[in-house]
C-alpha cells in the first residue's frame, strides 16, 4: 500500500481532542509532556479541559496542533504503521510534517511554533481581526464579496483551501459584513 500523509493546521483543534486515543496509548500524553516542558504550560490539560477560548488563542492552538499531529504519528509508527511516500501539511501542519519526516526535532519545532504563534498573535490586537471559512461558493464570488464588503477596511480571501472552501480574514467588522453577504 502506498499513501500520503497530510497534517492539519490551526482551526482543527477542539477541547477533548485525542482523549480516546490517549486513554489507550500513553504516547499521546508523553508527546504533550515534551511540548509542555518547552512551553512551560500544561498543554495536555488545556487540550483536555479547556477553556475553549484559551485553546483557540493562536499562542496555544499552534503548539497544541503540532503536538496532536506528532502524537498521532508516533502512535501510528508504534503500531507498525509504514512510512508514507510523501508528507505535507496545511499551514502550521508543515511543521508537523517536518517533524514526522525526521527533518526537524520535535522540541525545536515546538519552540519555532511558539515564536511563530506569538508573532502572529501580536500582529493583530485582540478582537480587531477575524477569520472565517466560507463553504459552497466559487472562489471568484468570495473574492468579489470581500472587495464589496471592505468599505475602507481589510477583508480578503487568504486561503483557497479547495474549490468551494475559502478562508477570509481581515478587520472583524469587515469579515462580519462579508459573511452576511456570503449567506445572502
Amino acid at each position: 500500500m502506498v499513501f500520503a500523509c497530510v497534517f492539519p493546521g490551526q482551526g482543527a483543534q477542539s477541547v477533548g481532542m485525542l482523549s480516546v486515543l490517549a486513554s489507550t496509548d500513553s504516547i499521546v500524553q508523553q508527546t504533550f509532556a515534551e511540548a509542555s516542558n518547552v512551553l512551560d504550560l500544561d498543554l495536555w490539560r488545556l487540550c483536555s479541559e479547556g477553556p475553549e477560548e484559551t485553546l483557540n488563542q493562536t499562542m496555544n492552538t499552534q503548539p497544541a496542533m503540532l503536538s496532536a499531529g506528532v502524537s498521532v504519528w508516533r502512535c501510528w509508527k508504534a503500531r507498525g504503521g509504514q512510512n508514507p511516500v510523501i508528507m505535507a501539511g496545511h499551514s502550521l501542519g508543515e511543521y508537523t510534517a517536518l517533524v514526522c519526516s525526521g527533518a526537524l526535532e520535535f522540541q525545536h519545532a515546538v519552540g519555532l511554533v511558539q515564536t511563530r504563534a506569538r508573532l502572529m498573535q501580536a500582529a493583530v490586537p485582540e478582537g480587531a481581526g477575524a477569520m472565517a471559512a466560507i463553504l459552497g461558493l466559487p472562489d471568484d464570488d468570495v473574492q468579489a464579496i470581500c472587495a464589496a464588503s471592505a468599505m475602507g477596511e481589510i477583508v480578503a480571501a487568504v486561503n483557497l483551501n479547495a474549490p468551494g472552501q475559502v478562508v477570509i480574514a481581515g478587520h472583524a467588522t469587515a469579515v462580519k459584513r462579508a459573511l452576511a453577504a456570503a449567506k445572502d
